[in-house]
């Protein structure tokens, strides 16, 4: 079986080995210094699924900006949610997800949202087994500036 636990700036590094899964044109090492910040501030939060070795992640935090779809401010945000292939499809990730809800009610946000990728079919269906709904697509550019 599995456990989830609030991570503190202690588990940074191990929280930063899952993220560096998650995003791998990250090193862990810069993973690990964003997280120590992260976990340092009271408006963001990392949890770890625990069986009993790190097997999954999920960071959200406080998003006082516009977030797409929202009418209400502050809004928790999932930033980003990993668990390893070898425990996937066991509810994990819903636990997870669902931490990172609880956190977010319990500083008095009243809507939880995050995004995916428009090509990333697997996270969109997860998005939607979890309850959220589309809010909207957008396409983002950028541009040098000389």
């Amino acid at each position: 079986m599995y456990h989830i636990q609030q991570a503190s700036v202690t588990d940074a590094p191990t929280a930063a080995r899952l993220a560096a899964q998650l995003w791998p044109s990250h090193l862990a090492t810069e993973l690990e210094a964003e997280l120590k910040s992260l976990l340092a501030q009271p408006d963001a939060a990392v949890f770890l699924a625990m069986a009993p070795e790190p097997v999954g992640f999920a960071q959200c935090q406080l998003r006082q900006d516009y977030v797409e779809g929202s009418t209400t401010s502050p809004v928790g945000y999932l930033e980003g949610i990993f668990v390893h292939p070898n425990f996937r499809h066991q509810g994990i990730a819903r636990q997870l997800t669902a931490a990172c809800e609880e956190w977010a009610a319990s500083r008095g946000c009243r809507e939880f949202a995050s995004d995916c990728e428009l090509d990333n079919t697997d996270s969109l269906a997860f998005h939607l087994r979890c309850g959220f709904a589309e809010a909207g697509r957008i396409i983002c550019f950028i541009k040098p500036l000389k």
